[in-house]
């Protein structure tokens, strides 16, 4: 029986069974009782993990981080010992926790004494264990992209909503103060008609050649590649076999799309949540894009989105601007961007350190109080936290599996516009282009058997 379904079945025996007389220790009834203590695994121990994911998980007490997962063993026993001494520190015990290791994530999975997941893996490998994880019926953190393609991306959703757990998608910029306030100062009308938006967001560079190398002999490199082709090994394709930098996969497309993926997802759903078109997407997308013409880095450089949506907002995306979201109105613009916030040492937004995390046409408009009549968004201090805290409530997080999907799924066709010239028609609510058959193509790739979420067994429950 599943945690939460055990907790529901067994809530109104609760109070019977506390007039029982009896003696146990006070800590049994406290708010951290070990019945109250959501047991985590973590599935992926590299770089965003161990500076993000893990870090912020482990400051919870009403977390307990019990085991780890990665395919490189190095990288699993780090993470084991990063959790170890996390907790002999903080407990003063040496043995306060003894973190189980898998190589295989599917075997977490069906680990009975494990709540919940986080995973924190290479894109190409997020949208088929957070599938899985919700099928074992475990509550799952994501990192974004939420998914490789549209047809990853709309099944993991569909997945996660009918079998009831609680996803949060790793699009922290939501609980950052500054980004609801200028998304409820914008949806209140403190702008004017809102007409405009402009995001700022970088590519990457070209890199060199690289050689085939021998895999390490700590690196499952076939399931690492999972359901993407087979390519020869070389380490600058993968991650770094000596310390936690940030990986070259990043900036291949066979593992994901580059910065349109890795930092637009965030922007993507930040500018949403102003727009209000959080379940919804545009109606048209075109885009010119920069690509390498030589090394083994391929992902886009500089480029410009235009997206077109239906409420008669035109977005457009580029790294000319300045990296955050300008609203743009009739009566005025608001910008807002993270700031002196950083999430991770190579973060972009550490480059923009001096500028202003949210700023306005006149300053008054930040002065504005929202009132009780008006439109207030959900409010989170911190995204893992907020996870937590709904994984007992079971209420919606901040960052749901459908707003998720729906802000990847613009990164995503977006990048299909840099490769196919012209205005392309989108069907938000069929995820379809209606003008382009070559297109529609690419919202699904081939998959590498026995990877992919085509293969997931007991799909259709």
């Amino acid at each position: 029986m599943q945690r939460r379904q055990f907790m529901k079945k067994t809530a109104s025996a609760s109070a019977m069974a506390l007039a029982v007389p009896t003696i146990v220790p006070s800590s049994v009834f406290g708010k951290n009782a070990p019945s109250n203590i959501i047991n985590i695994g973590q599935i992926g121990c590299g770089r965003i993990a161990r500076g993000h994911d893990m870090a912020e998980t482990l400051k919870y007490d009403q977390a307990k981080m019990i085991a780890v997962c990665d395919l490189d063993s190095n990288r699993m026993e780090d993470g084991k010992k990063l959790v170890q001494d996390y907790y002999a520190k903080k407990t003063g015990k040496s043995k306060a926790v003894n973190v189980k290791m898998y190589a295989d994530y599917k075997e977490m999975l069906a680990d009975k004494d494990i709540d919940a997941v986080q995973i924190s893996t290479p894109d190409h490998w997020h949208s088929q264990p957070a599938i899985e994880a919700a099928l074992a019926g475990k509550d799952i953190y994501l990192q974004k992209p939420t998914s490789l393609t549209l047809e990853e991306g709309r099944l993991l959703s569909d997945v996660v909503q009918r079998e009831g757990v609680i996803l949060q998608v790793g699009t922290q910029q939501r609980s950052s103060p500054q980004f609801r306030i200028a998304a409820e100062l914008v949806r209140n009308g403190r702008i004017g008609k809102i007409h405009t938006v402009k995001i700022g967001l970088p590519g990457d560079p070209s890199g060199p050649d690289a050689p085939e190398m021998p895999v390490p002999k700590s690196l499952n490199y076939d399931m690492w590649l999972g359901s993407t082709p087979e390519v020869p090994y070389t380490e600058i394709g993968v991650h770094p076999q000596e310390g936690y930098g940030r990986p070259g996969w990043l900036r291949l497309e066979q593992y994901g799309a580059g910065m349109i993926t890795g930092w637009g997802q965030h922007h993507y759903d930040s500018a949403a949540w102003g727009m209000d078109t959080e379940l919804t997407g545009p109606i048209s997308v075109q885009a010119v894009a920069q690509f390498p013409k030589s090394g083994l880095w391929n992902v886009h450089g500089d480029f410009m989105v235009k997206h077109e949506y239906a409420n008669g907002i035109t977005v457009y995306t580029s790294g000319g601007y300045d990296n955050g979201i300008r609203y743009e109105g009739t009566e005025g613009w608001i910008f807002v961007s993270r700031g002196n916030y950083t999430a991770t040492a190579s973060d972009p937004g550490a480059a923009e350190a001096s500028k202003k995390a949210l700023d306005a046409s006149d300053p008054k408009i930040l002065q504005s109080k929202i009132g009780d009549n008006e439109t207030k968004l959900y409010v989170s201090e911190e995204q893992h936290g907020n996870w937590l805290d709904c994984i007992k409530t079971r209420k919606q997080p901040i960052s749901p599996v459908e707003i998720g999907h729906r802000a990847c799924s613009v990164c995503l066709i977006s990048h299909i516009a840099m490769k196919v010239p012209g205005v392309l028609k989108w069907d938000p609510k069929n995820e379809r282009f209606t003008n382009n058959e070559g297109a529609n193509a690419m919202l699904s790739r081939t998959q590498r058997y026995p990877y992919g979420t085509r293969n997931i067994a007991n799909l259709n429950g």
